[in-house]
């Protein structure tokens, strides 16, 4: 597929992008180090996955769709994620606090990956995550007055964009190749999966929400918005559209 080299070329591309003067020195008052650490911590715990589980069942997937190269894409797109764990870590290195080893909410992530053999799951688990972590790390980004923080936020932030186009694109051609009853039915698990996760992580950093200027109403409307783009995106198949998106995705008529 046309589609999946070119991102093998973009995510080849971008990891010899440097955005990030390292050369500046971090500077957090006591106020914003209240406010961002914990949430600071878990997102960079979440960030240094293996990845094994999403390359076990991105083999499998592509195998039987005799698109080998799939798993290449996916190995680079983990390593971009462990990019920014790596980054957040060395910043908390830098401003002399600890990476934590466990935490509540990267254990439930954790729990559910390992049980996860399902392409369309994970794929709709990611998109999912990137979508609020767009908010959190613009939020962390706001929160904050330090120059080398924001410039790593600002790093992810760009990546995370093409995460989520990546993921959709996949989404959408595994869901185009369901039956018209099929595609009802998952839609309505879309939903409640999108809503139950974005609560969770609501609950578990509204703190740093708070802090970026994101109240839960303000934080509610952006990922309402979020999800109906995905679902516009992957349901495009049922409005008529199916021709060009095909086109576009290298989807088989």
């Amino acid at each position: 597929m046309s589609t999946t080299i070119k991102w093998i070329n973009h995510f080849s591309a971008n990891a010899l992008r440097q955005r990030i003067d390292w050369n500046l020195k971090p500077a957090i008052n006591n106020k914003e180090m209240r406010e961002i650490l914990p949430s600071l911590q878990a997102w960079q715990l979440g960030e240094t996955s293996d990845g094994r589980h999403l390359i076990f069942a991105a083999t499998k997937y592509a195998w039987r769709i005799s698109d080998p190269a799939y798993i290449e894409a996916v190995k680079l797109f983990i390593k971009e994620e462990q990019k920014h764990g790596n980054n957040l870590g060395r910043y908390l290195d830098l401003i002399q606090q600890p990476r934590i080893q466990k935490n509540w909410g990267d254990t439930l992530f954790r729990k559910i990956r390992y049980f996860n053999t399902n392409m369309e799951l994970w794929t709709l688990t990611v998109i999912t995550v990137e979508s609020t972590a767009q908010v959190f790390y613009q939020c962390l980004k706001d929160a904050t007055g330090c120059r080398l923080l924001k410039q790593i936020c600002t790093d992810i932030l760009i990546d995370e964009a093409y995460h989520i186009d990546f993921q959709l694109e996949r989404l959408y051609i595994l869901f185009s190749n369901k039956s018209f009853v099929q595609r009802l039915i998952v839609e309505k698990m879309y939903f409640m999966f999108f809503y139950t996760t974005i609560l969770v992580v609501w609950c578990a950093h509204k703190k740093l929400f708070m802090a970026g200027g994101v109240t839960f109403s303000k934080y509610l409307r952006k990922m309402i918005f979020k999800y109906r783009k995905t679902i516009s995106r992957i349901t495009a198949v049922q409005r008529g559209m199916k021709e060009k998106f095909n086109k576009a995705y290298g989807v088989s008529s």
